[in-house]
């Protein structure tokens, strides 16, 4: 299948023992192949738009920021719908989508859907709340996950299973 979009991620594997077993279940993206994660950047530029200009730029950009630490300390919810994973401090990422949406302003996060962009790492969605619900607290109890954010990925895919990979992986600049 050929890919329809693209999107800006940093990879969580710290996170996947944790909330693999859920994801499968409850995030239809894990389905797709998309490794549990916080979004820097969705819907990013169609396919087609990836070129060696665009990835020179997300190049820069990523190389001007730097590396930095983050914990998933707290479950929290999106409504009732969405259970997802906190991560602290949020700052470096909200800086990262920042600094790509500067650049790319016709890829407004989340196609312009949301006026605050909350930096998190979904645990699962759309399902009956009670399955939410004790997927939240299986979770909870294996916290705090530590991760260092030092890589921002371009990833491509479509709605389907298996279909999402990795176009390119960019490194973050020095600590």
């Amino acid at each position: 299948m050929e890919p329809t979009e693209t999107a800006l991620i940093v990879a969580v594997p710290e996170a996947e023992r944790t909330v693999g077993r859920f994801r499968s279940a409850l995030d239809i993206a894990a389905s797709w192949g998309v490794p549990a994660h916080v979004t820097v950047l969705y819907p990013f530029l169609p396919p087609d738009r990836i070129n060696d200009d665009v990835l020179a730029t997300l190049s820069q950009i990523f190389e001007a920021a730097p590396r930095f630490d983050i914990s998933f300390a707290e479950v929290k919810w999106f409504g009732d719908t969405v259970v997802w994973l906190s991560p602290q401090p949020d700052g470096g990422l909200r800086h990262l989508t920042a600094a790509v949406w500067r650049r790319f302003p016709e890829a407004p996060p989340y196609a312009g859907a949301h006026a605050d962009v909350v930096p998190h790492l979904t645990i699962g969605h759309d399902a009956p709340k009670h399955v939410l619900a004790q997927a939240a607290e299986a979770v909870a109890g294996h916290l705090p996950i530590r991760a260092t954010v030092d890589a921002v990925r371009l990833i491509a895919g479509a709605p389907e299973p298996d279909s999402w990979h990795t176009l390119r992986e960019f490194r973050l600049g020095a600590a």
